[in-house]
């Protein structure tokens, strides 16, 4: 499946199991994702997005959303979405 770089994980919450990426493309609730870097290599539907500490549907570029991630992620990691 076609992927485009949709931006880059910027800091992660361990306790919260959250990674915050900072949004080079629209990144929308129910988009398959797949961050990967030089340990992590994870393909997950993103859930539930946070913009702000609010719930959101879709972050713009340039927004830093808090995603729900199921395992560790790594500040530089790129996150990126499958294409249909």
């Amino acid at each position: 499946m076609p992927e485009m770089e949709a931006g880059k994980i910027t800091h992660y919450f361990g306790r919260v199991g959250v990674g915050m990426v900072e949004v080079t493309e629209t990144l929308k609730v129910g988009d398959t994702v797949h961050i990967k870097g030089n340990v992590t290599d994870i393909t997950m539907p993103v859930e539930s997005m946070q913009v702000d500490h609010k719930s959101v549907a879709e972050a713009l570029k340039g927004q830093t959303a808090g995603v729900k991630v199921p395992g560790k992620v790594h500040p530089g990691d790129k996150v990126f979405k499958a294409m249909p």
